[in-house]
C-alpha cells in the first residue's frame, strides 16, 4: 500500500497551522486503523531536539476507528501550535494509522 503525505504551514502572529494531506496512491482502496481518536500527530524539531509535539498533554478519546481511503483519495488532518518559539524549524506530521506509515517533513521559520 502507497500512502504519500504532504505537510502545509500557515504562520500568523501567534499561531502556526499545519495541514497535513495524506494520499493513497495505490490502486486499490487503504483501511487506515487507529487505536483512538489521535489520527496525525505533528512534532517541531530545533535540529535533533523536539521542541513542541502537538499531542503531548492532550487527551484522547480511547475508541478504535478506522477510516477508507480509496485509489487517488486524500485526506487531511490539522493541527496547531500556540505561541511558537523563534526560529528555523523541521516540522514532521505523522500519520498515526496502526497498520499504515505515512509522514511529511517542512521547514519553518518563525
Amino acid at each position: 500500500m502507497t500512502l504519500t503525505g504532504t505537510l502545509d504551514t500557515r504562520t500568523e502572529a501567534d499561531r502556526v497551522a499545519f495541514v497535513f494531506t495524506v494520499k493513497n496512491e495505490d490502486s486499490e482502496s487503504a483501511m487506515l486503523s487507529f487505536r483512538d481518536s489521535c489520527t496525525a500527530d505533528f512534532a517541531v524539531l530545533d535540529g535533533d531536539d523536539e521542541r513542541w509535539r502537538w499531542s503531548q498533554g492532550r487527551m484522547f478519546t480511547q475508541a478504535l476507528q478506522s477510516e477508507e481511503l480509496e485509489p487517488g483519495e486524500t485526506v487531511t488532518y490539522e493541527g496547531e501550535w500556540e505561541q511558537p518559539d523563534a526560529g528555523t524549524h523541521t516540522v514532521v506530521a505523522t500519520l498515526e494509522a496502526e497498520n499504515h506509515d505515512c509522514e511529511a517533513r517542512t521547514e519553518l521559520s518563525i
